[in-house]
């Protein structure tokens, strides 16, 4: 950390940097995903739209493999990244070059503020002790085995990202995560992965647990829908309008498929860490209560207090409709002078300047390449592989349907991966929308799921595929335990296959064999199995004598390699039987 930002003067900056970040959420949009405010209406210069796009592409790969080969710190790769991608765009468009106030607007000041607000509670919170406190709690729940540990840590994050956000909900189990790792002499980064991973699961259920969905319940309602414009400049059909998605639609569709790949998560984390998440920890509890204790309880109530407050109004955005980042930012500045108005030097150290700054490169990054025609390509390209599958015959209908579904969402969730989903959320939104449109409104619906599932599971396939991971990788960096891309990368890539695999087999089961009228049934039925499948196992794991933890992914992988074991030793086993005989 920089010394420098935190004299006096250092400190008055940071606390301006509070105020700006609001400033630009009131001129730019409220809904997540960027831009807004300042209108650019960019045109690129004719017969260059394809060059445009090349050399778009060219930058984008160029920053990738900067950032995976780590030649470069990552937030210096997406500052190199948004600005060669600015000098593209200034060069290809027939605009003058943008001014800085046009810049900004690429920038998606939404989660910056989010972030922002967030990671000053955080920081006054931290010099309480509560994380070390939920850090022993963890460890007295879990009986000192590593697994079982992993499990609740992950089980926690699951449920408060589908509740509140995956981004919140890792920036406040990281440090409790980390102060747990360091009193039980474990590594740390094993931890953190798998709970983000499971932060982007949890978050895909909910409307408000990961910002794609957010964007989508914000950009695909009845009334978003009803306001927008064709490609051509008309209205949609009143039969897309009534398509658009409510709260309660994001829980009915999508909870019941991410619920189908938890199990599976879980069984592959414990294989994939199979060292560092076996055995157990002894410690004694009694000591680390009194070690590891609330530091300052009178902080802890008013600074708690507030922090609820806050949760309490994420829960409550989808009613109020303020956006999240102003709740966030207004939390913080009220915490700010509820705890210690006369100093800012401590909270301020927490806020991870070197992720604020990325995610502004990497915004800049995508919407210049947006701009350029990058992203509407890989649209085009899309919207084309659909319409070369089935007629508008009815069983042309069932086959492009299938193919619609498997297209956006493995698009979805690879180009999410490599590009962060949220951007890649908003530019979909109208593709999404144009491919309903050209080829059949019967798509919408399907689609706008497809696309959620795609951009949330996706975004566990990389280290930058996802603001969770980004905002993971910044805090156990500051920490002292660097995340690389490739360690990510390992754990999280499968993962992403994984659970996307599952999807799809529960998308086409619903929207292609229960078609309009049967989509429910399955649901229930799919919903109905998965629960039962769940308690069957649990409980014959139980009944070997596992715990619950390893019941949930007892695989019976001890029996086979007993099995194969038996079958590598029956050649012996009988020559040895027959000399018994002889």
């Amino acid at each position: 950390m920089n010394s420098n930002l935190f004299t006096n003067k250092g400190r008055s900056i940071s606390f301006g940097l509070l105020v700006f970040t609001g400033s630009m959420i009131c001129m730019g949009s409220s809904q997540a995903g960027g831009g807004g405010g300042i209108s650019l209406d960019l045109h690129i210069k004719e017969s260059l739209e394809t060059q445009a796009v090349w050399v778009g592409l060219a930058i984008l790969i160029g920053v990738y493999a900067l950032i995976i080969t780590e030649v470069v710190h990552r937030t210096l790769a997406a500052a190199l990244g948004g600005l060669a991608a600015m000098l593209a765009l200034n060069y290809y468009t027939v605009e003058d070059a943008l001014s800085l106030a046009q810049v900004t607007t690429m920038i998606d000041w939404e989660t910056i503020g989010l972030l922002l607000g967030m990671m000053v509670m955080v920081g006054i919170l931290s010099h309480t002790g509560v994380f070390e406190y939920f850090a022993v709690l963890a460890y007295k729940k879990s009986g000192g085995s590593i697994w079982t540990l992993v499990v609740i840590l992950c089980s926690v994050t699951a449920v408060l990202s589908a509740f509140l956000d995956n981004v919140t909900t890792m920036l406040l189990l990281t440090p409790v995560t980390i102060q747990l790792a360091k009193v039980l002499d474990l590594k740390p980064i094993p931890i953190l992965i798998s709970e983000v991973l499971f932060s982007n699961i949890g978050g895909a259920a909910t409307m408000i647990g990961d910002p794609p969905n957010i964007m989508i319940g914000s950009g695909l309602s009845e009334t978003a829908i009803a306001n927008a414009k064709t490609a051509d400049g008309g209205s949609y059909s009143q039969d897309m309008i009534s398509q658009g998605v409510t709260f309660n639609d994001f829980i009915i569709e999508m909870a019941p498929g991410i619920l189908m790949t938890v199990v599976p998560a879980f069984m592959f984390i414990k294989w994939f860490y199979r060292e560092e998440f076996s055995g157990s920890r002894v410690r004694d509890v009694a000591e680390l209560e009194a070690k590891y204790g609330i530091k300052d309880p009178a902080m802890l109530k008013v600074g708690g207090t507030i922090l609820v407050i806050v949760i309490l109004n994420f829960f409550l955005h989808p009613l109020t409709g303020i956006a999240v980042s102003w709740i966030a930012l207004v939390g913080a500045v009220v915490m700010l002078l509820a705890t210690d108005r006369h100093e800012l030097e401590e909270p301020l150290e927490s806020v991870e300047w070197t992720t604020l700054l990325f995610f502004a490169g990497l915004f800049v990054l995508v919407h210049s390449l947006q701009e350029i025609g990058v992203i509407a390509f890989i649209g085009e390209y899309v919207e084309k592989a659909i319409a070369y599958f089935g007629d508008d015959t009815p069983e042309g209908q069932t086959v492009r349907l299938a193919a619609a579904i498997l297209i956006v969402l493995w698009v979805s969730a690879v180009a999410s991966a490599f590009i962060d989903n949220i951007p890649y959320t908003a530019t979909m939104i109208p593709i999404v929308l144009q491919i309903s449109d050209n080829l059949g409104s019967y798509l919408l619906t399907p689609l706008i799921w497809a696309l959620a599932f795609g951009a949330c599971l996706g975004g566990n396939g990389t280290l930058i595929g996802a603001s969770a991971n980004v905002v993971t990788a910044g805090m156990a960096e500051e920490a002292g335990y660097p995340i690389s891309f490739n360690e990510f990368f390992k754990a999280g890539f499968p993962i992403m296959i994984i659970t996307t695999i599952i999807v799809s087999f529960y998308m086409l089961l619903v929207f292609v064999v229960g078609g309009e009228d049967g989509a429910n049934t399955v649901k229930i039925a799919l919903l109905f199995v998965t629960l039962v499948s769940i308690v069957l196992q649990t409980m014959r794991g139980r009944k070997k004598g596992k715990s619950l933890a390893d019941a949930l992914v007892d695989d019976d992988m001890d029996l086979i390699a007993e099995i194969v074991e038996d079958v590598k030793n029956l050649p012996q086993t009988i020559v040895g039987r027959l000399r018994q005989e002889e």
